[in-house]
């Protein structure tokens, strides 16, 4: 019997306009980060990663984890989140953390904004937390779970943002 599906043919949408800038503060796992730099290669999104990371960009692991996309990453560098905020002075930033009160789902999500996640051991510092604390959502999980893994993380806030910008109005089959 014939399979019914032809294997070459993929489900996609339009990239929007204004992409979302996914912004890692100082990622420590490369394999998270390889993973969202595919996340933000099959998303159109920009990857930013804000200060030192845990491991060299050159690492096999990294690179490995994000397969052969990384051509189709824009991907940029900055030493601060104040660096950050002056190149994009209009990007609503929404900051994730678990220890946040406000679910994910409130966000108002518009194309362009900036969705910041910390490092894997301890989220985002004391002191970014303090300074943006209006703008910290959390993903909800059962009780007795402390977190989600990064990636999917940033996969679960990135979709959904997409969703809440009629992302997938504009979906087509391709070869």
């Amino acid at each position: 019997m014939k399979n019914t599906f032809t294997e070459e043919m993929r489900l996609h949408f339009e990239p929007l306009e204004k992409p979302f800038n996914v912004v890692l503060v100082e990622p420590e796992i490369p394999l998270n980060t390889g993973s969202i730099a595919r996340l933000c290669a099959a998303t159109g999104s920009n990857l930013i990663i804000i200060g030192k990371t845990g491991f060299s960009l050159k690492s096999s692991e990294l690179k490995r984890a994000g397969v052969d996309y990384w051509q189709h990453v824009k991907f940029m560098r900055y030493q601060s989140i104040d660096d950050y905020i002056r190149d994009y002075p209009d990007s609503h930033l929404y900051l994730f953390s678990s220890r946040a009160k406000i679910p994910y789902i409130d966000c108002n999500f518009q194309s362009g904004d900036s969705l910041v996640f910390g490092k894997e051991s301890t989220g985002l510092s004391d002191e970014i937390l303090n300074r943006f604390k209006e703008r910290l959502y959390a993903i909800p999980t059962v009780s007795g779970i402390r977190s989600l893994n990064l990636s999917n993380a940033v996969s679960i806030v990135l979709y959904e943002a997409l969703k809440k910008n009629d992302a997938f109005k504009r979906l087509y089959w391709e070869t």
